[in-house]
């Protein structure tokens, strides 16, 4: 595997070894003790997430205020630009933000750590998106960031009608945000 870094050093972009014939593919998505040597995280995953989403929309930006989740996303249908934005106040690099395509051509991962929102957009008629998470679900510490914040200044690429979700519409500034 081959680890990418990002505008945000702790923000990875994964490339799997991918072994192709006539016949098809195949690759590890997640091996424990290849991703320990190559990432130097211990991490410990408790929840698998599956999504399918059509063309425009947008889904985030994410975070738990509690039970903080760093997340291992990856999409396996279609195309997603995928972002994260970093909430850690003591961080220098808070309030960037590193986004990344990932496709099921590319089959790239992005790992988003804990003290992240995370987001992303679909790009294709279709896309699934799957991801491991490093604590529970827990909607009582849910928060959103809305999408398009100016402070942020996220280059989202798709210039269409996106699809949000009420509540993802209805995102707090990054100003009046909670953060880590």
């Amino acid at each position: 595997m081959k680890i990418i870094k990002t505008v945000i050093p702790d923000v990875l972009v994964i490339e799997p070894d991918v072994f192709g014939d006539d016949r098809g593919f195949f690759y590890e998505s997640f091996n424990e003790k290849k991703w320990q040597e190559a990432t130097g995280l211990k991490t410990r995953f408790v929840q698998d997430n599956h999504s399918r989403s059509t063309k425009g929309v947008l889904r985030g930006l994410h975070y738990q205020i509690r039970q903080p989740q760093g997340k291992l996303v990856r999409c396996v249908m279609g195309e997603v630009f995928d972002v994260a934005v970093d909430l850690r106040k003591s961080s220098p690099t808070f309030g960037k933000w590193a986004g990344a395509l990932l496709s099921a051509d590319n089959k790239r991962q992005m790992w988003v750590p804990e003290g992240f929102a995370h987001g992303f957009l679909v790009l294709t008629d279709v896309a699934e998106f799957l991801y491991k998470t490093t604590d529970y679900y827990a909607p009582e510490y849910e928060r959103c960031i809305l999408w398009n914040d100016s402070d942020l200044g996220i280059e989202w690429p798709f210039s269409g009608n996106l699809v949000l979700s009420a509540k993802d519409a209805a995102g707090q500034s990054f100003r009046a945000s909670e953060f880590y």
